[in-house]
């Protein structure tokens, strides 16, 4: 099952100038929508009621239909679950309004009868397009998925999506992420940023092995690293635990000077050091878009590495509007699963697998 579309429009969409323009006019169309829509519920316009059910309804559906596509390849999204069930009920809504309203022209109920017709044939294809996924933890992946697959399988360069706090929070599958780095010794090990650890190593077994509670899925790079490019990207990755080290000190030293000048008793104000204590997480990351340069969250310190190994993947956390502004767009992991730098594990892989362990080694 393939995701991914032709090489020439992934080019095209990976351009900055391009995805900005999409994503405005995305964000735009969506804001007049909502806009039109209000007016016309709270009577602003001075239209029939059946012919403003129908334009309302035909508006949507024209956005909608342009969107449909996408929507469908990125079902594992709660937003594009969101963005293709309520237009779709919301127009069959104003449609019915329609019909049971006085028109001026017959051929005011013969658009809405149209109109409905669409809405219908979208719903179908949701509706069909569900059937290939399946649900794993709080949201769906995939149906051909393999979950959990063993280290081996388990490149330098590979994306790891487990389940997490947020997942279950924005009812999806995947809430974190870890990215696979060889170690010089040979070890393969995890990379990522924790909330109560800043951003760090942990050896793959914490989470490949039998002591693992949780589901995870992973993402091959679809053009894999060299064993030097994989060396660069270790030797990078712990440049950002020293950075993301040295910022936590340095940040707990401001903190603690700050609280040391209020009027507080002692015991107080060592409860607010533990309070704000800087792990070296990036809070801020987890409600908005940004990347910064000293700290992170688990994908963004991903995507950093990733930016700095020149891998082409898609632009996250942009903003409103695509501007680079980050509000109101936190880079969710889900998102990586539409990425056309990454391909999915599945369990076409799972017999390869089974055959090399039965081959003995010599």
């Amino acid at each position: 099952m393939s995701y991914h579309p032709s090489e020439a429009s992934v080019d095209l969409q990976r351009t900055s100038s391009y995805y900005t323009l999409v994503k405005a006019a995305n964000t735009i169309g969506y804001l007049f929508l909502l806009h039109l829509s209000w007016r016309f519920l709270t009577h602003r316009y001075d239209w029939q009621l059946s012919t403003g059910c129908v334009i309302l309804s035909g508006c949507w559906l024209i956005l909608t239909r342009i969107k449909v596509d996408h929507l469908l390849q990125t079902y594992f999204d709660i937003l594009s679950r969101i963005e293709l069930q309520l237009p779709v009920v919301f127009g069959l809504v104003l449609g019915v309004v329609a019909l049971m309203s006085h028109a001026y022209h017959p051929i005011v109920h013969v658009i809405a009868v149209g109109e409905m017709a669409f809405w219908v044939w979208i719903w179908i294809l949701f509706r069909k397009n569900k059937s290939k996924f399946k649900r794993q933890g709080y949201g769906p992946v995939p149906l051909n998925t393999w979950v959990n697959p063993p280290a081996d399988v388990l490149q330098p360069g590979d994306l790891i999506l487990t389940s997490g706090n947020i997942a279950k929070e924005l009812h999806e599958s995947v809430g974190h992420a870890e990215m696979v780095l060889g170690m010089p010794d040979g070890r393969k090990m995890l990379f990522s940023s924790y909330m109560d650890k800043g951003t760090c190593f942990h050896p793959i077994e914490e989470l490949t092995g039998p002591g693992h509670k949780g589901h995870y899925i992973a993402l091959h790079l679809k053009h894999p690293w060299s064993e030097e490019k994989a060396a660069k990207a270790t030797e990078i990755a712990e440049s950002m635990v020293a950075l993301d080290r040295q910022w936590a000190a340095e940040e707990n030293i401001r903190v603690s000077r700050r609280i040391a000048i209020l009027p507080l008793p002692e015991s107080i104000k060592a409860k607010l050091r533990r309070i704000f204590h800087a792990s070296g997480y990036d809070w801020f990351g987890t409600f908005m878009g940004r990347v910064v340069d000293n700290r992170w969250t688990c994908i963004g310190a991903c995507v950093e590495l990733y930016q700095r190994m020149d891998v082409p993947i898609n632009h996250y956390g942009t903003g409103l509007l695509g501007v680079g502004t980050t509000i109101f767009d936190p880079i969710l992991p889900v998102r990586f699963l539409a990425d056309p730098a990454f391909e999915l594990v599945t369990k076409i892989e799972e017999p390869k697998v089974a055959l090399e362990k039965s081959i003995p080694h010599h």
